[in-house]
């Protein structure tokens, strides 16, 4: 059955297993749930983000590159691309995006002529430890008054969710 009717029957049903759920699962996506839950959660954990590191001038995703950097220290744009898993053209959008905010700057790379380092500015560095405080209450705000067993057991599943796609998206699958 599909329609309104089915909408409050899954909000109901969610609601009697103890899950205040503020989207109810649509008819035609009732055939994968956990996959409509894992996209409503993504979607506002990267709201939440976009909230939270708008505060100190970064989109989601940027802090990523940051963290990279300050990490590994200057890295060509393609690593980045390998490392974040990204695709050049957002990598490209995304470096030039903190260049103008004046995070992060290009320098020539001493081992390869046609190639330049990513780097990260002083004001880049300063942001760091607002990052990382950023993340620490995205962190709480996610996972909330869950037991240290019970966020240890979401890293796990998340991990095997990620295994699982991961090599679903590989090509002989």
């Amino acid at each position: 059955m599909s329609g309104p009717a089915s909408d409050r029957d899954t909000e109901t049903r969610s609601v009697r297993e103890g899950r205040a759920e503020t989207v109810p699962v649509p008819g035609a996506a009732e055939a994968g749930p956990v996959s409509h839950a894992i996209f409503r959660v993504a979607r506002l954990h990267r709201m939440l983000a976009g909230h939270l590191l708008r505060r100190v001038g970064l989109h989601p995703g940027q802090e990523l590159v940051m963290m990279q950097l300050w990490g590994a220290g200057p890295q060509r744009q393609a690593d980045l691309v390998r490392l974040l898993d990204s695709d050049a053209a957002t990598m490209t959008r995304t470096v030039r995006r903190l260049e103008r905010a004046g995070f992060v700057r290009r320098c020539p790379c001493a081992t390869d002529k046609r190639a330049s380092l990513i780097e990260a500015t002083p004001a880049g560095h300063a942001l760091r430890g607002e990052v990382e405080r950023l993340w620490r209450e995205l962190e709480e705000r996610t996972l909330g008054p869950l037991t240290g067993d019970q966020r240890a057991a979401a890293l796990e599943l998340l991990a095997r969710l990620e295994d699982n796609l991961t090599h679903s998206a590989e090509p002989s699958a």
